[in-house]
């Protein structure tokens, strides 16, 4: 869908409280939320909906009204994170990251000098480490 979104998700689906976080991005000169969060910040704060795409929601604010939601949202049962656009990748690119470290690591293993023990723990480290990528 878009960049934002996908990463929306992404930060969705790894929150361990997902339900009570509400994530606020920074766009351009303004902060918005997106979709579920959307629809709750706009009963907590008395933000306009609007559609950010064809099935999701969007509700925000300028820039300059920061300070004033911040200290709102404080005092709700919700906690929040400001993400600012700029530094948001795709969430492929993440995890293209995570697989380039990976084959990197896998590719510095000298085979002429590893012992059999070597060689087993090196393979659970990387089991290890692919489930954390999955």
């Amino acid at each position: 869908m878009s960049k934002l979104y996908d990463h929306y998700l992404f930060l969705k689906s790894h929150e361990i409280d997902a339900n009570n976080t509400l994530y606020l991005f920074k766009s351009g000169i303004f902060f918005i939320f997106l979709d579920g969060d959307a629809k709750i910040a706009s009963n907590l704060l008395n933000l306009k909906i609007s559609y950010f795409a064809q099935d999701v929601v969007k509700c925000g604010f300028p820039q300059n009204s920061l300070e004033k939601y911040k200290s709102l949202l404080a005092k709700s049962s919700y906690h929040f994170k400001i993400i600012d656009n700029a530094s948001i990748k795709p969430v492929h690119s993440c995890i293209d990251e995570k697989i380039e470290n990976l084959l990197h690591k896998i590719s510095a293993i000298d085979t002429n000098t590893l012992s059999i023990k070597e060689a087993y723990d090196f393979i659970e480290e990387i089991k290890i480490y692919a489930k954390s990528i999955m």
